[in-house]
């Protein structure tokens, strides 16, 4: 569970890394280009966000509703998207297209609405998301490796000896554990950072 190993494994996972910034960039620009026509789609999700706000909001204590549920959020799907890849990646994909999707299209309806970017980027986004949002990719990142690997050791099943197959399922699953373990800690410190820090300057 070293954070050195994570390191060494992450220099090892780096074109999955890649592949998964890739993804969620392309949700990003897909999300700003085409606003119009993924309005519909998208505002339910963004509204069924915007009242779990508003219900936190008026908690008794704010700042700890607000962690407890992005915590838990971001933790159980980061951990969920690592774990769904099994299923020949398809999960990360649409988990990062999608994110990317409605932050594309967060970013552009703010704009047409004449809000200051500079200020919704810096106060609004980059204090928390320069932890969860590497964070996030790097979960999504290790379950497109936990697919590639599934339909890679598929196509090894006619191999004879054990040792003629190519794919580690224990090197996979150590550094798959010791990158949830820094990917939930990470999330935490996002999350303290989000419901204190992003909430005040928001306000």
């Amino acid at each position: 569970m070293s954070f050195r190993r994570f390191i060494q494994d992450l220099a090892h996972y780096r074109k999955m890394l890649l592949v998964s910034l890739t993804l969620f960039v392309a949700g990003i620009v897909l999300g700003n280009v085409y606003s119009d026509y993924l309005g519909a789609m998208l505002k339910p999700q963004i509204h069924a966000i915007r009242e779990v706000s508003g219900t936190l909001s008026q908690s008794s204590s704010p700042e700890l509703s607000f962690f407890i549920f992005i915590f838990l959020n971001n933790a159980i799907k980061s951990l969920l998207v690592i774990g769904l890849g099994a299923f020949f990646g398809f999960m990360p994909v649409v988990f990062l297209v999608m994110n990317g999707m409605v932050l594309g299209y967060l970013v552009r309806e703010t704009s047409a609405q004449g809000a200051d970017m500079f200020e919704l980027i810096v106060k609004g986004l980059l204090p928390h998301g320069i932890i969860e949002i590497p964070a996030i990719l790097i979960a999504a990142a290790y379950g497109l490796q936990f697919g590639y690997l599934v339909l890679k050791s598929l196509g090894e099943l006619g191999a004879r000896e054990r040792h003629e197959r190519s794919v580690k399922w224990g090197a996979y699953f150590r550094a798959a554990g010791t990158a949830a373990f820094w990917i939930t800690v990470a999330l935490l410190i996002a999350a303290i950072i989000e419901s204190t820090i992003t909430f005040h300057l928001v306000q």
